[in-house]
């Protein structure tokens, strides 16, 4: 009897071990788990926080100035986050082609600081557009993203 109680005792110790060694490795991979969706929802909370409209009239001659070569597109931030007032969180394509954030000229409309809600920004930038062509403008920063088309007579 004193030996079937042994070996239930040793089994029952090794038992507690592999159960330890479980716990231990699930706790590290739900730990790490946990913080890759605390990372991924503060992206996708600043997705979801960014909204802009592009509001100039594809239809005018402003977006467009082909004696000086430069185009000019007014942006509304539209969204509930502040972007930066120096347009660093934007992307801007011209014709699929990516315009480089230091040739683009970016200025606030009004009397504000900073590009937060309902304030517009005027984003300019020299190019050289084809005439009797339609162009494309693609803005998009934090993953929103807004199309401009336009034709040049």
């Amino acid at each position: 009897m004193a030996g079937d109680s042994v070996s239930t005792l040793i089994l029952f110790i090794a038992a507690m071990l592999v159960a330890a060694g479980v716990a231990g490795t699930l706790v590290t991979n739900v730990n790490d788990i946990s913080n890759s969706i605390d990372t991924y929802s503060g992206d996708v909370r600043d997705q979801i926080d960014t909204d802009i409209e592009i509001i100039s009239d594809p239809g005018s001659d402003a977006v467009y100035n082909g004696t000086e070569e430069a185009v000019t597109v007014l942006v509304k931030n539209t969204g509930e986050k502040t972007l930066a007032s120096d347009g660093s969180d934007l992307d801007v394509l011209l014709n699929g082609e990516y315009v480089q954030r230091d040739a683009i000229t970016v200025e606030l409309q009004g009397n504000t600081s900073s590009w937060r809600r309902g304030d517009v920004a005027e984003l300019r930038f020299d190019a050289s557009l084809e005439t009797d062509a339609e162009h494309r403008i693609v803005v998009s920063t934090h993953g929103d993203e807004e199309t401009l088309e336009f034709y040049v007579p």
